[in-house]
């Protein structure tokens, strides 16, 4: 079940957080990226083969580039097995570690389930730190990257700016 308050909708400010980064063990959170897009995508599991899909689908995705914008994601796996998962599936942005307490920036966030995992959720934040766009999916399907590209453009829109 998610939080009783339900995902976080845009205009609201994003909840701050550092997690566990698989690329240098290092905290990381959106806070270190202000100023440019972040976007935070929690997932269910390491090792399940839609996250698999949609964790792959991002890392062959370039044009996140395009946009200046930095990619998270997040679940409630431990380091260990994100490091273990990042390397198996050739990913290279920081998968982060909501571990202990477990799930606490999922439920932050609006989306933590019954099992004990994070809901497969995305959300787009600006250059200041807002939501610009959330979007809960299906458990077993994967959202794609459509959605997150429509908010980049919009971003980059207001910005008065096209995408590189």
């Amino acid at each position: 079940m998610s939080d009783p308050n339900g995902l976080i909708q845009p205009g609201r400010p994003a909840p701050g957080f550092t997690l566990t980064s698989t690329l240098d063990g290092r905290q990381t959170g959106p806070e270190q990226f202000r100023g440019r897009p972040v976007v935070l995508a929690f997932y269910p599991a390491d090792w399940s083969p839609v996250c698999g899909d949609q964790m792959s689908l991002y890392q062959a995705a370039p044009v996140f580039d395009q946009y200046d914008a930095v990619l998270l994601g997040i679940s409630v796996d431990s380091i260990w097995s994100h490091r273990a998962y990042a390397r198996s599936q050739g990913i290279e942005f920081p998968l982060l570690a909501d571990f202990e307490p477990k799930g606490e920036v999922a439920r932050r966030y609006g989306e933590y389930t019954a099992p004990g995992e994070a809901a497969r959720v995305l959300v787009v934040l600006d250059q200041a730190g807002t939501v610009a766009w959330s979007y809960v999916s299906t458990p077993n399907v994967n959202p794609g990257a459509d959605g997150i590209f429509d908010a980049l453009d919009r971003l980059a829109a207001d910005r008065g700016v096209m995408a590189r």
